[in-house]
């Protein structure tokens, strides 16, 4: 019996993991006590790592799809097909007739990290889609136009606040996003031990408004108008203090002119929220010695995802707390340093190029998945006619998904990258399977850049196998995307790429001896970076690196072109005015649509894992008690959900957990679909929110899907 240690990839909490094997067998997982970070916990999506390691669904063999139905074939066949079909596709109708599309998982995916970019660039479309626009993309937007970066985002600070503020974010169940913190039980528990109060603002008491201080059930959608007239009330009653931040702020008296027409009064209606409650949130807050104000999934996916998650930071900017400890401070990660200035001080900038149909938004190198089917669906030069995939499902998580997945199957070529054959993965025509996490190793180089206090760890490869690590597989891919064939010289292609990185240091990749892959392009990261560390001292410490805590960064990590935050930037404030038009609408009665996350889950990609569908983790629809009543459901029986776009059945659960007009679906299920090969999440289909998403629907800055705050109708069935 052997122990290997490692950091779990599976959410953004990074958190050590204690795995026993023997053989080729895990035979226990549990937390690592000894880890810097995490210090032993462990949630039941890092206890599940070995079910998923033996997974008998998952693919280790290429697929190629003949005659309808897909036959296993060996790799150097499968690269053949997709040379010649790609080959002729790019001759055909050009780069930009291939898109891309990246899942959730490739963001915990070292190889796909590093050699994806690689590979993205080398296919050269405009056409390049991830999970981000529906998800986070709005932080990225505001971040970048406020501090220069899109990766300069803030975090909150939660080892040394005393009054924290959360907005649509449920950590003890996702475990912290956009905001890399393993325990955020143990670290909330902290902060009321230490005299401080958690404030969450959010339509569901979720776990984490059980746990808060103070839970204020707002109306879906509408957290911008919230924030603005917080800002409105620190201006109204003279609680502005910038602090050390005096000298590197502009755009303050833009502030104080548009926070004009949110008073308490004129949001209240709409956002459910009493005015002298929100006197008080913004007192408080100001008051606090030390505050920080956060906000995530239900203010980044709704229709003011941009305006909602730059008044975050604004509140954060006009209290003082921002760069300040206990407030929202800005990480030093050890490796790529994402939001760093070194040798980088060009600012950022969106809508570099925009969509053939609908003119959407480049944001951070990607557009809107929302509009993806249309640039499937609809003829014309630069017509998307093929999809390459990596490890993502967005049948499942796009908006409109019956809609795409309508699309993706008139395809004329499609390449998968994936464990599964999935709900998105079963249009392909090639499936290239890839490993699983006991399987590579692992460094988290996005998260450590969001992370709670700076550290490092490493996690060598706990298993051999048969299966090429993915770094090979995506340089195989770039190899044909050269035109070099589907035998290209991986090699030299992989010292091709270490030059790059290399070259960006300031180094030479001989500095890394004789390591190749991802160690080696790390190895140089690590000695780039701000700690001089290297990747021989992250393997001598098995359990990782404490780096220490947040220190403030400004105005080093800030790249604008004035070299200061600003505050106000066009680019968001442009859609200011359509908050203000919302403060005349009425306050419709119709029932409006929320996700919801759940602890033993994590999106679509963990339910074949056998112990994350157990228990609690049921797709329901939540309604509150009077709407049941209303609408004529009971407790266990089916009700009938429609939106614009489709129509759902699933089990109501009936639970004042929700507010009043409110009704919530998780997200991630669906898996009722023929041709897929996944038979625990068969068995525990559930049904597909995002049927019922709106692609029409986004948010005006970014393009980001709306999957928050959606009206919808239920019936009995």
């Amino acid at each position: 019996m052997a122990t290997a240690h490692v950091t779990c990839p599976l959410c953004e909490a990074t958190c050590g993991l204690a795995v026993t094997h023997e053989g080729n067998s895990v035979t226990g997982v549990r937390g690592d006590a000894d880890d810097v970070f995490s210090h032993g916990y462990v949630c039941p999506k890092g206890a599940s790592l070995g079910a998923l390691h033996h997974d008998p669904d998952r693919i280790t063999t290429p697929l190629v799809k003949r005659g309808g139905a897909f036959t296993e074939v060996p790799w150097d066949e499968a690269f053949e097909v997709i040379d010649e079909r790609l080959t002729s596709l790019f001759a055909e109708h050009g780069r930009d007739a291939l898109a891309v599309y990246a899942g959730n998982p490739a963001a915990h995916n070292l190889s796909i990290a590093l050699y994806g970019r690689a590979l993205f660039k080398a296919i050269g479309t405009k056409n390049f889609y991830t999970a981000g626009t529906a998800d986070q993309i709005p932080k990225h937007y505001s971040s970048g136009y406020l501090f220069g970066a899109g990766f300069s985002i803030p975090v909150p600070d939660l080892d040394r606040t005393e009054h924290l503020l959360l907005l649509g974010a449920n950590p003890l169940v996702s475990n912290g996003s956009l905001m890399t913190a393993p325990d955020v039980r143990g670290r909330l528990r902290n902060i009321r031990k230490r005299g401080g109060k958690i404030v969450v603002v959010d339509p569901r008491r979720t776990r984490t408004a059980e746990v808060a201080d103070e839970h204020h059930a707002i109306r879906p959608g509408t957290d911008a108008l919230l924030l603005f007239s917080l800002v409105h009330v620190l201006f109204a009653e003279q609680r502005i203090t910038l602090g050390r931040l005096t000298d590197h702020v502009n755009g303050v008296e833009d502030i104080l002119a548009l926070a004009q027409p949110f008073t308490p009064e004129a949001v209240a209606p709409t956002t459910g929220i009493e005015p002298g409650e929100i006197r008080r949130m913004a007192r408080e807050l100001a008051d606090a010695p030390r505050a920080v104000v956060y906000g995530r999934m239900g203010t980044t996916t709704q229709s003011f995802g941009t305006l909602a998650s730059w008044l975050v930071d604004v509140l954060n900017v006009l209290t003082g707390n921002l760069d300040a400890e206990g407030g929202a401070m800005f990480p030093l990660a050890a490796a790529g340093q994402y939001n760093s200035t070194k040798g980088r001080r060009r600012p950022f900038t969106s809508g570099r190029w925009r969509t053939r149909v609908r003119g959407l938004p480049e944001v951070f190198g990607e557009v809107p998945i929302a509009t993806l089917a249309d640039e499937i669906l609809t003829p014309g030069s630069d017509q998307v006619r093929g999809l390459f995939t990596v490890a993502g499902n967005p049948c499942l998580s796009a908006p409109n998904a019956g809609r795409l997945s309508e699309a993706l199957s008139q395809l004329d070529f499609m390449v998968s990258f994936d464990i599964y054959l999935n709900e998105t993965t079963r249009h392909a025509d090639v499936i290239l399977p890839g490993t699983v996490p006991l399987e590579r190793p692992h460094y988290d180089l996005s998260l450590y850049q969001i992370a709670v206090r700076n550290v490092a760890n490493w996690t060598p490869a706990t298993f051999d196998t048969d299966v090429p690590q993915d770094w090979r597989t995506l340089l195989r891919l770039l190899g044909v995307v050269n035109g070099m064939g589907p035998r290209a010289d991986v090699d030299a292609l992989d010292g091709l790429v270490a030059d790059e990185i290399a070259g960006r240091a300031g180094l030479d990749k001989a500095v890394a001896g004789e390591r190749e892959g991802p160690e080696r392009l790390l190895d140089l990261m690590l000695r780039a970076g701000p700690y001089d560390l290297t990747l021989a001292e992250l393997e001598a410490a098995p359990h990782g690196i404490d780096l220490g805590p947040l220190t403030s960064r400004i105005p080093d990590v800030l790249c604008t072109a004035s070299g200061k935050i600003e505050l106000a930037p066009d680019a968001i404030t442009g859609d200011v005015p359509r908050l203000v038009a919302t403060l005349d609408d009425e306050v419709e009665s119709q029932l409006v649509l929320i996700g919801r996350r759940q602890l033993n889950s994590n999106n679509s990609w963990m339910h074949n894992v056998e112990p994350l569908v157990r228990g609690s983790n049921r797709c329901t629809v939540q309604v509150h008690p009077d709407d049941a009543v209303r609408i004529g459901l009971v407790d266990g029986g089916t009700a009938v959900v429609t939106a614009r776009t489709g129509k759902i059945e699933l089990p109501v659960e009936i639970t004042d957990v929700v507010r009043r007009g409110v009704v919530s679906i998780p997200h991630g299920w669906g898996h009722d679909v023929a041709g897929v090969r996944t038979a625990v999440a068969t068995a525990h289909a559930g049904a597909n929110s995002n049927l019922l998403a709106d692609d029409l629907v986004i948010d005006v800055p970014s393009g980001t899907a709306v999957l928050n705050g959606i009206p919808v109708e239920l019936a009995p069935a």
